[in-house]
């Protein structure tokens, strides 16, 4: 039976804009009956090319998200699940501001829509941690249905402890919305992977994950190249081959 958890993270900049062709053919090279979940583009609208091939995860990004259009589409928005603001942490976002609009508007569109809310998804540093605890204690009575993560390192087993202990603090379902190996080498890169989705795919606490990333070009110096999806010209690497593909995943020969 194939384990659906795997969200796709799916640039926006691969949908066609204005000034931007995209490649939103590309996303026909997906293996929607395979572990693919769902797919997120850090936004709040859903990228035209997926035709309702798999549920969409709108997203509350940072405060700009909480009004205008924005906040439209996640209101009026039909699908079940909304994640609520993205590694605030970094963002200059700090616990009671986001609690403030969490009890504003997020908790109304739990009741009111039946939305479940993911948290907010922060980076596995002290400061996030930190920023977290102080969060949570804020909305006690009224938490996320799920625990938003990130993680980006080189050790797997580093990273599996991490994700533990953030369950026996909080024991909510989970959702690593962004995760990632940043080693230089491919073959690193790969067994951290490999080493991951299969605990997450095994791990009844966690809901859905996303490895990060499906998109033409590095996001930044911080992220590896050799953990990318997509290449530049919109094609699929093998490690996103064997994320759609593989189950249990296996390291290349």
């Amino acid at each position: 039976m194939v384990v659906k958890k795997r969200c796709l993270l799916w640039d926006w900049t691969n949908s066609s804009g204005p000034g931007n062709p995209g490649v939103p053919w590309a996303m026909d090279q997906c293996n929607f009956n395979g572990p693919i979940s769902s797919v997120s583009n850090w936004n709040t609208w859903v990228p035209p090319e997926l035709r309702g091939r798999a549920p969409y995860r709108p997203m509350v990004h940072l405060e700009a998200q909480l009004s205008g259009q924005d906040w439209n589409n996640v209101w009026n928005s039909d699908q079940p699940i909304v994640q609520y603001f993205n590694e605030p942490d970094k963002n200059g976002i700090s616990p009671q501001t986001a609690a403030d609009a969490w009890y504003r508007q997020m908790v109304p569109l739990r009741q009111q829509r039946g939305k479940k809310l993911v948290g907010p998804a922060i980076s596995s540093d002290e400061n996030g941690k930190n920023w977290l605890a102080d969060f949570m204690g804020r909305i006690h009575d009224q938490p996320p249905d799920f625990l938003g993560l990130h993680y980006y390192g080189t050790d797997g087993n580093a990273c599996i402890q991490y994700l533990q202990e953030m369950h026996s603090k909080y024991p909510q379902p989970m959702v690593v919305s962004e995760i990632a190996s940043i080693d230089r080498n491919v073959g690193s890169v790969y067994n951290f992977t490999v080493q991951l989705a299969n605990f997450m795919d095994e791990t009844d606490w966690i809901f859905e994950y996303g490895f990060f990333g499906c998109m033409r070009n590095l996001a930044d110096g911080f992220v590896s190249a050799d953990a990318q999806l997509m290449r530049p010209d919109g094609s699929f690497t093998d490690l996103m081959q064997k994320l759609q593909w593989d189950q249990p995943m296996v390291p290349p020969s």
